[in-house]
């Protein structure tokens, strides 16, 4: 935990989460990139990610379908990191392009920590409910993001811009997932106690599941729009400053 509460991106993360409870604050933090619209890559991409995902764990939110999508969610941001650190090997001697791929190498570091806190609780609580089945909610997550990670890897390299719009669109549609099962299972949720060695570790408080599911659907608004904003702030590093 304190490895986390050290880190400055971690206290300001952690900060606009609890914030972003409020419904009112969270609509204005969203509105600015709800209508954002993407290159017709990522479009194409995006689509097929999410009907995969509809496809084999439905389209209502669940538990389960929340553990197979969050050990996909993590890999974005491994792969970004990685091939950040591969440019950096041709690009290191021009300082601005550097520091440029070092922010987003940082970014992706601390999105994948967050990622991997949320699988591995949910993993946890879908443990509990005895309810896992292994080949359809841990085999095929696991391969499928084998393959994920190289063609995310591809596509940054080519393309920083399609690589970050796409994951927007999978953000997006995880945060919208997330906000639907809090106004469906809202009441049910509040009344389960939530104990987690991982979140002790991680440094998140909650004391039910949805105040833990509420932080997580907040987690993924704040990556969506972090995605887009990287356009901006670090543009591919061939592009003239």
């Amino acid at each position: 935990m304190e490895l986390f509460k050290m880190n400055d991106d971690y206290v300001a993360h952690e900060k606009l989460v609890r914030e972003l409870n409020n419904d009112e604050l969270r609509t204005q933090y969203a509105a600015p990139l709800n209508g954002y619209k993407t290159g017709l890559v990522p479009t194409i991409l995006g689509w097929l990610l999410v009907t995969a995902g509809n496809t084999f764990y439905g389209k209502k939110p669940s538990y389960l379908k929340f553990k197979a999508v969050e050990v996909i969610a993590r890999i974005p941001y491994q792969s970004w990191e990685s091939a950040a650190y591969t440019m950096l090997t041709a690009f290191y001697g021009n300082e601005r392009h550097a520091i440029r791929l070092c922010k987003m190498a940082a970014f992706g570091r601390f999105a994948q920590d967050n990622e991997t806190m949320h699988v591995v609780v949910i993993s946890n609580i879908v443990q509990k409910m005895h309810k896992d089945a292994f080949f359809r909610h841990t085999l095929i997550p696991i391969l499928f993001s084998f393959f994920y990670f190289w063609v995310i890897y591809l596509i940054y390299m080519v393309s920083h811009k399609a690589a970050l719009e796409l994951n927007y669109l999978f953000e997006s549609h995880a945060y919208q997932q997330y906000n639907e099962f809090l106004k469906q299972e809202g009441d049910t949720l509040k009344q389960k106690p939530l104990v987690s060695d991982f979140l002790d570790f991680y440094g998140r408080n909650v004391k039910n599941e949805y105040e833990f599911f509420e932080s997580v659907r907040n987690d993924e608004l704040i990556h969506r729009n972090r995605s887009i904003r990287e356009i901006t702030s670090h543009r591919r590093i061939w592009d003239p400053a």
